[in-house]
Protein backbone atom coordinates (compact mmCIF):
# COMPACT_ATOMS: atom_id res chain seq x y z
CA UNK A 1 0.00 0.00 0.00
CA UNK A 2 2.75 2.71 0.91
CA UNK A 3 3.92 1.73 -2.84
CA UNK A 4 0.49 2.43 -4.30
CA UNK A 5 0.76 5.61 -2.50
CA UNK A 6 3.66 6.67 -3.90
CA UNK A 7 3.00 5.93 -6.85
CA UNK A 8 -0.35 7.83 -6.93
CA UNK A 9 1.09 10.83 -5.27
CA UNK A 10 1.79 13.31 -7.65
CA UNK A 11 -1.34 12.24 -9.96
CA UNK A 12 -3.68 12.73 -6.99
CA UNK A 13 -1.93 16.32 -6.61
CA UNK A 14 -4.20 17.40 -9.11
CA UNK A 15 -7.17 16.36 -7.92
CA UNK A 16 -7.77 19.28 -5.35
CA UNK A 17 -8.40 21.52 -7.87
CA UNK A 18 -10.76 19.03 -9.65
CA UNK A 19 -13.02 19.40 -6.89
CA UNK A 20 -12.82 23.39 -6.02
CA UNK A 21 -13.87 23.18 -9.36
CA UNK A 22 -16.78 21.01 -9.23
CA UNK A 23 -17.69 22.60 -6.22
CA UNK A 24 -17.67 25.91 -7.61
CA UNK A 25 -19.97 24.42 -9.64
CA UNK A 26 -21.96 23.09 -7.72
CA UNK A 27 -22.95 26.72 -5.87
CA UNK A 28 -24.36 27.95 -9.05
CA UNK A 29 -27.37 25.41 -8.58
CA UNK A 30 -29.05 26.80 -5.80
CA UNK A 31 -32.18 27.73 -7.73
CA UNK A 32 -34.90 25.87 -9.16
CA UNK A 33 -37.00 26.31 -11.90
CA UNK A 34 -40.99 26.32 -11.73
CA UNK A 35 -43.17 27.68 -9.79
CA UNK A 36 -42.71 27.45 -5.76
CA UNK A 37 -45.17 26.02 -3.72
CA UNK A 38 -47.44 28.23 -1.82
CA UNK A 39 -50.11 26.93 0.44
CA UNK A 40 -53.98 27.80 -0.83
CA UNK A 41 -55.92 30.23 1.12
CA UNK A 42 -57.84 29.23 3.75
CA UNK A 43 -61.58 30.13 4.02
CA UNK A 44 -62.75 33.31 5.23
CA UNK A 45 -66.00 32.20 6.58
CA UNK A 46 -67.06 31.89 10.14
CA UNK A 47 -69.07 29.23 10.47
CA UNK A 48 -70.64 26.69 8.13
CA UNK A 49 -74.25 27.60 8.19
CA UNK A 50 -76.30 30.00 6.60
CA UNK A 51 -78.05 30.92 9.85
CA UNK A 52 -76.14 30.70 13.07
CA UNK A 53 -75.58 27.41 15.18
CA UNK A 54 -76.98 27.66 18.77
CA UNK A 55 -74.70 26.91 21.38
CA UNK A 56 -76.12 24.15 22.81
CA UNK A 57 -78.67 21.20 21.43
CA UNK A 58 -82.05 20.48 22.73
CA UNK A 59 -82.28 18.42 26.01
CA UNK A 60 -84.52 15.43 26.81
CA UNK A 61 -85.68 14.00 29.95
CA UNK A 62 -84.04 10.03 28.66
CA UNK A 63 -80.29 8.36 28.38
CA UNK A 64 -78.65 9.84 26.22
CA UNK A 65 -80.83 12.82 25.97
CA UNK A 66 -78.33 15.41 27.45
CA UNK A 67 -78.05 18.96 26.19
CA UNK A 68 -74.64 19.30 23.83
CA UNK A 69 -72.76 22.24 23.70
CA UNK A 70 -70.90 23.26 21.09
CA UNK A 71 -67.13 24.69 22.07
CA UNK A 72 -64.16 25.86 20.36
CA UNK A 73 -61.15 23.88 21.54
CA UNK A 74 -58.80 20.81 20.19
CA UNK A 75 -59.71 17.31 19.86
CA UNK A 76 -57.79 14.51 21.80
CA UNK A 77 -56.17 11.92 19.29
CA UNK A 78 -58.16 9.18 21.22
CA UNK A 79 -61.55 10.96 21.08
CA UNK A 80 -63.56 7.83 20.94
CA UNK A 81 -62.71 7.38 24.69
CA UNK A 82 -65.23 10.69 25.21
CA UNK A 83 -68.04 7.71 25.11
CA UNK A 84 -67.50 6.14 27.80
CA UNK A 85 -67.34 2.35 27.13
CA UNK A 86 -64.41 0.51 27.93
CA UNK A 87 -65.20 -2.30 25.94
CA UNK A 88 -65.06 -0.01 23.01
CA UNK A 89 -61.92 1.41 23.92
CA UNK A 90 -60.54 -2.06 23.99
CA UNK A 91 -62.16 -2.88 20.21
CA UNK A 92 -60.90 0.19 18.81
CA UNK A 93 -57.32 -0.72 20.29
CA UNK A 94 -57.60 -3.82 18.64
CA UNK A 95 -58.90 -2.55 15.29
CA UNK A 96 -56.18 -0.10 14.43
CA UNK A 97 -53.17 -2.35 15.46
CA UNK A 98 -54.82 -5.82 13.92
CA UNK A 99 -57.09 -4.26 10.82
CA UNK A 100 -56.09 -5.54 7.56
CA UNK A 101 -56.77 -1.95 6.02
CA UNK A 102 -54.27 -0.20 8.56
CA UNK A 103 -51.71 -2.50 7.91
CA UNK A 104 -52.42 -2.22 4.35
CA UNK A 105 -52.11 1.74 4.71
CA UNK A 106 -48.88 1.28 7.00
CA UNK A 107 -47.00 -0.85 4.15
CA UNK A 108 -48.30 2.17 1.77
CA UNK A 109 -46.88 4.69 3.73
CA UNK A 110 -43.29 2.96 4.05
CA UNK A 111 -43.36 1.99 0.32
CA UNK A 112 -43.42 5.98 -0.25
CA UNK A 113 -41.08 7.29 2.38
CA UNK A 114 -38.43 4.47 1.31
CA UNK A 115 -39.18 5.70 -2.28
CA UNK A 116 -38.28 9.43 -1.48
CA UNK A 117 -35.33 8.03 0.23
CA UNK A 118 -34.12 6.51 -2.83
CA UNK A 119 -34.69 9.37 -4.98
CA UNK A 120 -32.98 11.20 -2.82
CA UNK A 121 -29.92 9.02 -2.79
CA UNK A 122 -29.65 8.66 -6.27
CA UNK A 123 -29.62 12.44 -7.24
CA UNK A 124 -28.60 13.84 -4.02
CA UNK A 125 -24.93 12.26 -3.68
CA UNK A 126 -22.50 10.84 -5.95
CA UNK A 127 -22.75 7.22 -7.14
CA UNK A 128 -19.42 5.65 -6.15
CA UNK A 129 -18.64 1.94 -7.10
CA UNK A 130 -15.97 -0.42 -6.51
CA UNK A 131 -14.97 -2.84 -9.48
CA UNK A 132 -12.45 -5.54 -9.83
CA UNK A 133 -11.54 -8.05 -12.48
CA UNK A 134 -9.33 -9.98 -14.48
CA UNK A 135 -9.16 -11.37 -18.02
CA UNK A 136 -6.88 -13.02 -20.23
CA UNK A 137 -5.93 -11.91 -23.77
CA UNK A 138 -4.24 -12.84 -26.77
CA UNK A 139 -3.15 -9.75 -29.10
CA UNK A 140 -1.69 -9.49 -32.74
CA UNK A 141 1.72 -7.58 -32.13
CA UNK A 142 1.76 -6.70 -35.83
CA UNK A 143 -1.10 -4.08 -35.49
CA UNK A 144 1.01 -2.45 -33.04
CA UNK A 145 3.68 -2.37 -35.63
CA UNK A 146 5.77 -4.71 -34.19
CA UNK A 147 8.18 -6.56 -36.96
CA UNK A 148 7.68 -10.28 -37.65
CA UNK A 149 3.92 -10.25 -36.68
CA UNK A 150 3.27 -13.49 -34.36
CA UNK A 151 0.83 -13.08 -31.62
CA UNK A 152 1.12 -12.86 -27.89
CA UNK A 153 -1.03 -14.17 -24.87
CA UNK A 154 -1.26 -12.26 -21.27
CA UNK A 155 -3.43 -11.86 -18.17
CA UNK A 156 -4.88 -8.01 -17.17
CA UNK A 157 -5.58 -7.27 -13.55
CA UNK A 158 -7.69 -3.96 -12.37
CA UNK A 159 -9.49 -3.00 -9.67
CA UNK A 160 -10.56 0.56 -9.01
CA UNK A 161 -13.05 3.22 -8.05
CA UNK A 162 -15.42 5.21 -9.93
CA UNK A 163 -17.74 8.10 -9.05
CA UNK A 164 -20.72 9.85 -10.92
CA UNK A 165 -22.44 12.96 -10.06
CA UNK A 166 -25.15 14.88 -11.96
CA UNK A 167 -24.68 18.76 -10.93
CA UNK A 168 -28.97 20.13 -10.24
CA UNK A 169 -28.02 23.48 -11.80
CA UNK A 170 -31.69 24.20 -12.36
CA UNK A 171 -33.37 22.44 -9.95
CA UNK A 172 -34.99 19.57 -11.85
CA UNK A 173 -33.74 16.95 -9.29
CA UNK A 174 -34.79 18.98 -6.34
CA UNK A 175 -38.02 19.61 -8.00
CA UNK A 176 -38.52 16.01 -8.13
CA UNK A 177 -37.28 14.94 -4.72
CA UNK A 178 -40.35 17.22 -3.96
CA UNK A 179 -42.76 15.56 -5.67
CA UNK A 180 -41.74 12.10 -3.84
CA UNK A 181 -42.05 13.96 -0.24
CA UNK A 182 -45.28 15.78 -1.66
CA UNK A 183 -46.35 11.89 -2.34
CA UNK A 184 -45.14 10.46 0.89
CA UNK A 185 -47.04 13.29 3.34
CA UNK A 186 -50.15 12.03 0.61
CA UNK A 187 -49.78 8.67 2.24
CA UNK A 188 -49.36 9.62 5.61
CA UNK A 189 -52.39 11.83 5.42
CA UNK A 190 -54.52 8.87 3.76
CA UNK A 191 -53.65 6.51 6.84
CA UNK A 192 -54.57 8.83 8.95
CA UNK A 193 -57.71 9.31 6.94
CA UNK A 194 -57.91 4.97 6.83
CA UNK A 195 -57.91 5.41 10.94
CA UNK A 196 -60.44 7.69 11.24
CA UNK A 197 -62.22 5.76 8.86
CA UNK A 198 -61.73 2.85 10.92
CA UNK A 199 -62.87 4.71 14.27
CA UNK A 200 -65.63 5.78 13.30
CA UNK A 201 -67.23 2.88 11.45
CA UNK A 202 -66.26 1.01 14.86
CA UNK A 203 -68.61 3.31 16.71
CA UNK A 204 -70.89 3.31 14.49
CA UNK A 205 -71.34 -0.44 14.11
CA UNK A 206 -71.59 -0.79 18.08
CA UNK A 207 -74.04 1.68 18.12
CA UNK A 208 -76.67 -0.27 15.55
CA UNK A 209 -75.77 -3.80 17.30
CA UNK A 210 -76.82 -1.83 20.22
CA UNK A 211 -79.72 -0.27 18.94
CA UNK A 212 -80.62 -3.86 17.29
CA UNK A 213 -80.38 -5.66 20.39
CA UNK A 214 -82.56 -3.59 22.20
CA UNK A 215 -85.14 -3.20 19.13
CA UNK A 216 -85.17 -7.00 19.34
CA UNK A 217 -86.08 -7.27 22.25
CA UNK A 218 -88.98 -4.75 21.82
CA UNK A 219 -90.18 -6.44 19.09
CA UNK A 220 -90.31 -9.67 20.99
CA UNK A 221 -92.25 -8.22 23.37
CA UNK A 222 -94.77 -6.59 21.22
CA UNK A 223 -95.25 -10.28 19.37
CA UNK A 224 -95.94 -11.69 22.55
CA UNK A 225 -98.59 -9.08 23.27
CA UNK A 226 -99.86 -9.10 19.54
CA UNK A 227 -100.84 -13.36 19.93
CA UNK A 228 -102.12 -13.03 23.42
CA UNK A 229 -104.12 -10.36 22.13
CA UNK A 230 -105.30 -12.69 18.58
CA UNK A 231 -105.69 -15.50 21.19
CA UNK A 232 -108.56 -13.31 23.66
CA UNK A 233 -110.19 -12.61 20.26
CA UNK A 234 -110.54 -15.88 18.88
CA UNK A 235 -112.32 -16.96 22.18
CA UNK A 236 -114.56 -13.94 21.62
CA UNK A 237 -115.35 -15.17 18.42
CA UNK A 238 -116.11 -18.76 19.71
CA UNK A 239 -118.51 -16.96 22.11
CA UNK A 240 -120.12 -15.01 19.60
CA UNK A 241 -119.07 -11.54 20.84
CA UNK A 242 -116.68 -10.98 18.25
CA UNK A 243 -116.12 -10.68 14.14
CA UNK A 244 -114.02 -13.06 11.80
CA UNK A 245 -112.79 -9.73 10.07
CA UNK A 246 -111.41 -8.69 13.91
CA UNK A 247 -109.77 -12.11 14.07
CA UNK A 248 -108.00 -11.30 10.42
CA UNK A 249 -106.97 -7.91 10.82
CA UNK A 250 -105.27 -8.94 14.23
CA UNK A 251 -103.59 -12.12 12.49
CA UNK A 252 -102.12 -9.90 9.62
CA UNK A 253 -100.49 -7.98 12.51
CA UNK A 254 -98.96 -10.88 14.36
CA UNK A 255 -97.20 -12.35 11.02
CA UNK A 256 -96.08 -8.96 10.24
CA UNK A 257 -94.81 -8.66 13.31
CA UNK A 258 -93.36 -12.31 13.29
CA UNK A 259 -91.73 -11.35 9.64
CA UNK A 260 -89.98 -8.35 11.23
CA UNK A 261 -87.95 -10.73 13.69
CA UNK A 262 -85.48 -12.39 11.48
CA UNK A 263 -84.62 -9.00 10.06
CA UNK A 264 -83.67 -7.83 13.15
CA UNK A 265 -81.79 -10.88 13.81
CA UNK A 266 -80.29 -10.94 10.48
CA UNK A 267 -78.86 -7.27 11.15
CA UNK A 268 -77.97 -8.07 14.45
CA UNK A 269 -75.86 -10.78 13.41
CA UNK A 270 -74.14 -9.08 10.64
CA UNK A 271 -73.12 -6.55 13.02
CA UNK A 272 -71.11 -8.81 15.04
CA UNK A 273 -69.50 -9.81 11.80
CA UNK A 274 -68.43 -6.67 10.95
CA UNK A 275 -67.24 -5.83 14.06
CA UNK A 276 -65.06 -8.69 14.16
CA UNK A 277 -63.49 -7.82 10.50
CA UNK A 278 -62.87 -4.36 11.13
CA UNK A 279 -60.60 -5.81 14.53
CA UNK A 280 -59.00 -7.89 12.16
CA UNK A 281 -60.50 -11.37 13.14
CA UNK A 282 -62.36 -13.90 11.48
CA UNK A 283 -66.59 -13.39 11.65
CA UNK A 284 -66.75 -16.82 12.96
CA UNK A 285 -65.13 -15.63 16.14
CA UNK A 286 -66.51 -15.19 19.42
CA UNK A 287 -63.65 -12.39 21.15
CA UNK A 288 -65.83 -9.33 19.50
CA UNK A 289 -68.00 -7.83 22.70
CA UNK A 290 -71.63 -7.33 22.43
CA UNK A 291 -72.98 -3.72 23.07
CA UNK A 292 -76.22 -2.21 24.23
CA UNK A 293 -76.85 1.57 24.82
CA UNK A 294 -76.41 2.12 28.39
CA UNK A 295 -72.45 0.93 27.35
CA UNK A 296 -71.87 4.51 25.81
CA UNK A 297 -72.02 8.24 27.65
CA UNK A 298 -73.03 10.79 25.09
CA UNK A 299 -70.51 13.54 24.85
CA UNK A 300 -71.65 16.84 26.61
CA UNK A 301 -69.02 19.15 24.38
CA UNK A 302 -68.58 19.01 20.95
CA UNK A 303 -65.17 20.60 19.59
CA UNK A 304 -66.43 22.32 16.41
CA UNK A 305 -63.45 24.25 14.96
CA UNK A 306 -63.47 27.37 12.22
CA UNK A 307 -63.19 26.75 8.72
CA UNK A 308 -59.73 28.06 8.54
CA UNK A 309 -58.69 25.61 10.92
CA UNK A 310 -60.30 22.51 9.67
CA UNK A 311 -58.49 22.55 6.18
CA UNK A 312 -55.43 22.06 8.52
CA UNK A 313 -57.03 19.50 10.30
CA UNK A 314 -59.12 16.95 8.51
CA UNK A 315 -56.70 14.61 6.76
CA UNK A 316 -58.18 14.50 3.52
CA UNK A 317 -57.91 18.03 2.50
CA UNK A 318 -54.36 17.58 3.72
CA UNK A 319 -53.52 15.01 1.17
CA UNK A 320 -55.64 16.64 -1.85
CA UNK A 321 -52.67 19.39 -0.76
CA UNK A 322 -50.15 17.22 -0.99
CA UNK A 323 -51.15 16.09 -4.27
CA UNK A 324 -51.49 19.37 -5.59
CA UNK A 325 -47.46 20.03 -4.42
CA UNK A 326 -46.70 16.97 -6.09
CA UNK A 327 -48.09 18.13 -9.15
CA UNK A 328 -46.56 21.56 -8.83
CA UNK A 329 -43.05 20.02 -8.07
CA UNK A 330 -43.83 17.76 -11.36
CA UNK A 331 -44.51 20.62 -13.67
CA UNK A 332 -40.80 22.14 -12.54
CA UNK A 333 -39.37 18.85 -13.95
CA UNK A 334 -40.81 19.04 -16.64
CA UNK A 335 -39.61 23.08 -17.08
CA UNK A 336 -35.99 22.00 -15.65
CA UNK A 337 -35.63 19.37 -18.62
CA UNK A 338 -35.13 22.55 -21.23
CA UNK A 339 -32.23 24.00 -18.94
CA UNK A 340 -28.29 22.48 -19.70
CA UNK A 341 -27.61 19.39 -17.52
CA UNK A 342 -24.01 18.41 -16.20
CA UNK A 343 -22.91 15.23 -15.25
CA UNK A 344 -18.99 14.54 -14.36
CA UNK A 345 -17.88 11.35 -13.53
CA UNK A 346 -14.06 10.11 -12.51
CA UNK A 347 -12.69 7.37 -11.87
CA UNK A 348 -9.08 5.77 -10.46
CA UNK A 349 -7.58 2.36 -10.19
CA UNK A 350 -4.49 0.32 -11.05
CA UNK A 351 -3.66 -2.12 -13.75
CA UNK A 352 -0.92 -4.82 -14.15
CA UNK A 353 -0.08 -7.48 -15.64
CA UNK A 354 0.02 -9.97 -13.11
CA UNK A 355 -2.34 -9.68 -9.33
CA UNK A 356 0.80 -9.94 -7.32
CA UNK A 357 1.83 -6.53 -8.86
CA UNK A 358 -1.57 -4.92 -8.84
CA UNK A 359 -0.85 -2.21 -6.52
CA UNK A 360 2.60 -1.24 -7.01
CA UNK A 361 4.37 1.62 -8.74
CA UNK A 362 3.43 2.88 -12.16
CA UNK A 363 0.29 0.49 -12.25
CA UNK A 364 -1.71 3.93 -11.83
CA UNK A 365 -4.64 4.57 -14.05
CA UNK A 366 -7.34 7.44 -13.43
CA UNK A 367 -9.63 9.58 -15.85
CA UNK A 368 -12.02 12.44 -15.25
CA UNK A 369 -15.19 13.35 -17.65
CA UNK A 370 -17.45 15.70 -17.90
CA UNK A 371 -20.66 16.41 -20.32
CA UNK A 372 -23.12 19.24 -20.42
CA UNK A 373 -25.83 18.55 -22.89
CA UNK A 374 -28.48 21.17 -23.92
CA UNK A 375 -31.34 20.40 -25.30
CA UNK A 376 -31.65 22.00 -28.95
CA UNK A 377 -34.82 20.39 -30.98
CA UNK A 378 -37.07 18.16 -28.33
CA UNK A 379 -40.48 19.12 -29.83
CA UNK A 380 -41.88 16.84 -26.56
CA UNK A 381 -40.85 19.05 -24.09
CA UNK A 382 -43.55 22.04 -24.18
CA UNK A 383 -46.51 19.80 -24.77
CA UNK A 384 -45.18 17.46 -21.52
CA UNK A 385 -44.73 20.79 -19.62
CA UNK A 386 -48.45 21.96 -20.93
CA UNK A 387 -49.54 18.10 -19.56
CA UNK A 388 -47.69 19.05 -16.34
CA UNK A 389 -49.67 22.01 -15.77
CA UNK A 390 -52.96 20.54 -16.82
CA UNK A 391 -52.34 17.72 -14.00
CA UNK A 392 -51.85 21.14 -11.39
CA UNK A 393 -55.03 22.50 -12.87
CA UNK A 394 -56.51 19.04 -12.18
CA UNK A 395 -55.11 18.80 -8.57
CA UNK A 396 -55.93 22.74 -7.29
CA UNK A 397 -59.56 21.94 -8.75
CA UNK A 398 -59.95 18.20 -6.80
CA UNK A 399 -58.76 20.51 -3.68
CA UNK A 400 -61.65 22.98 -3.94
CA UNK A 401 -64.01 20.53 -4.23
CA UNK A 402 -62.65 18.66 -1.34
CA UNK A 403 -62.39 21.52 0.67
CA UNK A 404 -66.26 22.36 -0.45
CA UNK A 405 -67.13 18.25 0.41
CA UNK A 406 -65.70 18.86 3.63
CA UNK A 407 -67.35 22.09 4.88
CA UNK A 408 -70.98 20.71 3.50
CA UNK A 409 -69.73 17.38 5.76
CA UNK A 410 -69.72 19.47 8.73
CA UNK A 411 -72.18 21.74 7.98
CA UNK A 412 -74.54 18.45 7.41
CA UNK A 413 -73.71 16.82 10.51
CA UNK A 414 -74.07 20.21 12.85
CA UNK A 415 -77.92 20.37 11.27
CA UNK A 416 -77.87 16.62 12.26
CA UNK A 417 -77.16 17.15 15.67
CA UNK A 418 -79.63 19.97 16.07
CA UNK A 419 -82.55 18.30 14.50
CA UNK A 420 -81.90 15.02 15.85
CA UNK A 421 -81.85 16.29 19.45
CA UNK A 422 -84.62 17.88 18.77
CA UNK A 423 -86.58 14.69 17.68
CA UNK A 424 -84.95 12.72 20.67
CA UNK A 425 -86.98 14.91 23.04
CA UNK A 426 -90.23 14.58 20.81
CA UNK A 427 -90.04 11.31 20.77
CA UNK A 428 -89.14 11.03 24.56
CA UNK A 429 -92.38 13.09 25.14
CA UNK A 430 -94.54 10.64 23.48
CA UNK A 431 -92.65 7.50 24.92
CA UNK A 432 -94.15 9.26 28.41
CA UNK A 433 -97.51 10.55 26.94
CA UNK A 434 -97.48 6.12 26.15
CA UNK A 435 -96.94 5.37 29.46
CA UNK A 436 -99.27 7.57 31.33
CA UNK A 437 -101.56 6.43 28.59
CA UNK A 438 -100.89 2.49 29.62
CA UNK A 439 -101.49 3.60 33.70
CA UNK A 440 -104.38 5.13 33.13
CA UNK A 441 -106.19 2.11 30.88
CA UNK A 442 -104.65 -0.23 33.82
CA UNK A 443 -106.32 1.70 36.58
CA UNK A 444 -109.59 1.71 34.12
CA UNK A 445 -109.23 -2.05 33.72
CA UNK A 446 -108.91 -2.72 37.47
CA UNK A 447 -112.37 -0.60 37.73
CA UNK A 448 -114.09 -2.49 35.06
CA UNK A 449 -114.44 0.26 32.86
CA UNK A 450 -111.90 -0.74 30.60
CA UNK A 451 -111.59 -4.14 28.60
CA UNK A 452 -108.00 -6.10 28.58
CA UNK A 453 -107.66 -5.87 24.57
CA UNK A 454 -107.89 -1.98 25.22
CA UNK A 455 -104.85 -2.62 27.61
CA UNK A 456 -102.86 -4.87 25.33
CA UNK A 457 -103.55 -2.29 22.89
CA UNK A 458 -102.16 0.58 25.23
CA UNK A 459 -98.88 -1.97 25.96
CA UNK A 460 -98.81 -2.02 22.13
CA UNK A 461 -98.69 1.95 21.44
CA UNK A 462 -96.13 1.94 24.26
CA UNK A 463 -93.74 -0.08 22.52
CA UNK A 464 -94.12 1.12 19.25
CA UNK A 465 -92.87 5.21 20.99
CA UNK A 466 -89.81 2.82 22.91
CA UNK A 467 -89.03 1.56 19.42
CA UNK A 468 -88.56 5.34 18.18
CA UNK A 469 -86.85 6.43 21.34
CA UNK A 470 -84.24 3.43 20.63
CA UNK A 471 -83.60 4.38 17.23
CA UNK A 472 -83.37 8.61 18.16
CA UNK A 473 -81.10 7.37 21.14
CA UNK A 474 -78.49 5.46 18.97
CA UNK A 475 -78.75 8.20 16.22
CA UNK A 476 -77.36 10.79 18.51
CA UNK A 477 -74.65 8.85 19.33
CA UNK A 478 -74.19 7.95 15.90
CA UNK A 479 -74.03 12.00 14.70
CA UNK A 480 -71.39 12.49 17.75
CA UNK A 481 -69.68 10.32 15.92
CA UNK A 482 -69.55 11.78 12.94
CA UNK A 483 -69.06 14.89 13.91
CA UNK A 484 -65.64 13.99 15.51
CA UNK A 485 -65.03 11.91 12.19
CA UNK A 486 -65.97 15.55 10.42
CA UNK A 487 -63.56 17.48 12.29
CA UNK A 488 -60.89 15.51 11.08
CA UNK A 489 -60.25 13.61 14.99
CA UNK A 490 -56.96 13.92 16.77
CA UNK A 491 -54.70 14.57 13.96
CA UNK A 492 -51.73 12.36 14.50
CA UNK A 493 -49.54 14.06 12.11
CA UNK A 494 -48.81 17.78 11.07
CA UNK A 495 -46.70 19.30 8.48
CA UNK A 496 -44.40 17.22 6.05
CA UNK A 497 -43.02 13.47 7.13
CA UNK A 498 -39.41 13.43 8.52
CA UNK A 499 -37.38 11.66 6.10
CA UNK A 500 -33.69 11.40 6.67
CA UNK A 501 -32.37 13.17 3.62
CA UNK A 502 -30.26 15.78 4.90
CA UNK A 503 -31.24 19.00 4.42
CA UNK A 504 -33.42 17.95 1.66
CA UNK A 505 -37.20 19.07 3.02
CA UNK A 506 -40.56 20.64 1.44
CA UNK A 507 -41.75 23.98 2.66
CA UNK A 508 -44.62 23.19 5.15
CA UNK A 509 -48.06 23.64 4.06
CA UNK A 510 -48.78 25.24 7.12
Amino acid sequence: MRQLYHGLRQPLSRFPLLLTGILCTALIASCAVGPDYRSQQAPEDSGYTADPMPAETAAAPVALGESQHFVSTSIDAEWWKRFGSAKLDALIERALLSSPSMDAARATLEQAEQTYQAQGGATQYPQVSANTGGSRQRVNTAAFGQPGGGSKTFSLFNAGVSAGYSLDLFGGNRRMLESFAAEADYQRYQMETARLLLVTNVITTAVMQAQLATQLQINEQILLAREEQLEITGKRLALGAGSRSEVLALQTTVEQTRAAIPQLRNGLEQTQHLLAVLAGLPPATAETPSFVLTDFTLPARLPVVIPSELVRQRPDIRASEALMQAANARYGVTISKRYPQINLSADIGSQALTASTLFGAGTLVWGAAGQLAQPLFHMGLPAESRAAKAGLDVAEANYRQTVLHALQNVADTLRSLDHDASTLAARAAANSAAQSSLELVKQEYNLGAANYLEVLSAEQQMQLNALNLVEAQSRRLIDTAALYQAMGGGALFSGHANLDSGDLHTTDTN
